[in-house]
């Protein structure tokens, strides 16, 4: 059979008042790394439709900013219903464009490419996409016959006590033919208790014009809009369960479902493990064999094969295969470990590329620096990277060996197998195979803690430790 052409209209002009928001539209709200909107248009886009409309009115610049090129926005200038919306779309296609349309709303995150491919594939003049609620509140009702024919839906508003106590609802998912809905929406009246074109009426005309109607049924865990952060939440809880349940069966193991967040960007192989409050955003991609977590919350990251990573912060970092990090370290944008470095404790780093196998074990931060292989970097380190106008950088080479409590005042370099000494500042350039050191000799001022801080507790314990070298050197009788 051959396919019918296809038309998506995302209503995506609404204000969502209930999500109290003075910074972004309603469907510009959203969770696992994508709006409510880009969530919507994420589940059509596999449609191939020939036409992809987002009606657009409240926050109408931000949102057309954040549409992706396959898509085309709509203007609706004034808010006149979910029926006046489409008429809008209708007259943005093609004057001739026949086929299927399918209209769906901008703030149904959880709809899946599975049940929007059914309802297009369905042969009906109209076909709904309809749910059974345990509290249908705030949801149009779908009235049938007696015989289960859809009769019509009838919004909340409009509604009899007998009507609303009707569990299956409209979600506001529908696939039309194009020539009767164009016909259909020029006949819509605002005689209802919003005073609006409802497109849920397009369902009765239809009916009473002989025309089929059907209906495809959905989970209500799928169907659900988002109106407030409440929802907002529930459906960010549900669609991150549907996530996991997909990586875990495709052989990644999350020991904490409920305490593990994952966008829906992040890739991950199988072998990998999860530990509990664990987050992964954004182009974020995880190697076979990685353990991630606990506490670890890693962004447009990628981790080796391997790989350890422990109460980590991670931003814009490459990490290679059998690395050891944490824990409690943060790897910031531009961090680059080749396979099998160590970051230990309190470590952090920044536009920084570590060889193979180098060490940064303890309290260092590490800043627009090239490091070389199999060189140890020395506890509470520092790369003194910034002059308070510009940033400048340090290269150590491999094999060096650096003391702890080094300060590296860039621009510098240390060269291959160059040590340098414990409480070093190097300001000045260390040659390959050099030791550098810039302490002074040490010197110690015998009873400074009598004659500068008398009565003390020090003064006390120094001249009981004296008196007992007296009687250690007494010689015995």
């Amino acid at each position: 059979m051959t396919r019918r052409s296809l038309a998506v209209v995302v209503l995506a002009a609404g204000e969502g008042t209930r999500m109290k928001s003075r910074i972004l539209p309603k469907v510009l709200h959203g969770f696992a790394g994508r709006s409510l909107l880009a969530h919507v248009l994420a589940a059509v886009e596999p449609l191939g439709a020939e036409h992809t409309l987002v009606v657009v009115g409240a926050g109408r610049d931000q949102v057309i900013a954040a549409l992706p090129a396959t898509a085309r926005a709509v203007v609706q200038d004034k808010q006149l219903g979910t029926g006046h919306a489409v008429a809008v779309a209708l007259d943005a296609l093609p004057s001739d464009a026949a086929g299927t349309v399918l209209v769906v709303p901008g703030d149904a995150p959880l709809l899946t490419t599975t049940t929007l491919r059914a309802l297009v594939a369905d042969a009906a003049d109209v076909t709904m996409l309809t749910s059974e609620l345990d509290d249908p509140t705030g949801y149009g009702r779908v009235l049938r016959h007696e015989d289960g024919s859809i009769r019509r839906i009838v919004e909340q508003k409009d509604a009899s006590e007998h009507e609303l106590r009707v569990r299956e609802v409209g979600t506001s998912v529908y696939a039309f033919d194009a020539t009767l809905l164009r016909e259909a929406v020029q006949r819509l009246s605002t005689d209802n208790a919003q005073g609006e074109q409802y497109l849920t009426d397009v369902v009765g005309l239809a009916v009473a014009d002989g025309r089929q109607v059907t209906a495809v049924r959905a989970p209500a865990a799928e169907t659900a809009g988002v109106n407030d952060r409440v929802q907002l939440a529930a459906a960010a809880r549900l669609y991150n369960d549907r996530l996991l349940h997909e990586h875990m069966r495709a052989g990644v193991t999350v020991l904490d479902p409920a305490s593990t967040w994952v966008d829906a960007g992040v890739r991950l192989e199988p072998d990998v493990v999860l530990l509990p409050g664990t987050d992964l955003h954004g182009d974020t991609t995880v190697a076979a064999g990685a353990v991630v977590g606990p506490h670890t919350s890693l962004t447009d990251t990628t981790v080796g094969a391997g790989s350890r990573l422990q109460r980590v912060v991670a931003v814009q970092a490459r990490i290679g295969a059998d690395v050891t990090i944490g824990p409690f370290a943060y790897l910031r944008a531009g961090t680059v470990l080749a396979d099998g470095v160590h970051v230990g404790t309190y470590v952090e780093l920044k536009n920084a590329d570590v060889g193979a196998a180098t060490k940064i074990p303890h309290l260092s931060y590490v800043g627009d620096a090239t490091i070389g292989e199999q060189t140890n970097i020395g506890a509470a380190t520092v790369f003194v990277n910034y002059d308070g106008v510009a940033k400048h950088h340090t290269t150590i080479g491999s094999h060096a060996r650096t003391g702890a409590d080094n300060m590296f005042v860039a621009p510098v370099t240390v060269g291959d197998g160059a040590y340098t000494a414990a409480g070093a500042v190097i300001t000045k350039d260390v040659p390959s195979g050099a030791l550098a050191r810039s302490s002074a000799r040490q010197q110690n001022v015998p009873g400074w803690v009598a004659e500068r801080r008398p009565g003390t507790a020090a003064a006390k314990a120094a001249e009981e430790a004296g008196a007992d070298r007296q009687d250690e050197e007494r010689p015995t009788p």
